[in-house]
């Protein structure tokens, strides 16, 4: 799924998301005022994992702060620990799965009072 990329490769892909950048938003949008299947929770609590054990690599720097050469060796890093990562994200699990469940009820309540103004 994350592979380390170079940095053609990264270019490449920067290119091709900001071109994408429009319409990305707008399924976003879309997508915000439908529950998340269980595959995404398992991806969500994938990258969250991800950036655990990122955040422990690193420790008090950032990881945009990093050189590009910083970036591809720590994306080996993470792929060599891929055990790891999938135990933190099934272990995350159950805290991103009731994040969605409150971001859905508040994004609802939000949505109720907004269409009894629209009446």
């Amino acid at each position: 799924m994350f592979e380390a990329l170079s940095m053609v490769a990264r270019k490449k892909m920067s290119r091709i998301m900001k071109s994408k950048s429009k319409s990305i938003a707008r399924k976003r949008e879309i997508a915000m005022n439908k529950k998340a299947t269980p595959e995404k929770l398992k991806i969500r609590a994938y990258k969250k994992a991800r950036d655990i054990l990122t955040q422990k690599i690193l420790k008090d720097r950032k990881k945009e702060d990093l050189p590009m050469s910083g970036k591809m060796e720590l994306e080996k890093k993470l792929d060599k620990k891929q055990a790891i990562i999938k135990k933190i994200a099934k272990r995350i699990l159950p805290q991103i799965k009731k994040a969605e469940s409150d971001r859905f009820k508040m994004h609802h309540q939000s949505n109720k009072g907004e269409q009894e103004w629209n009446l």
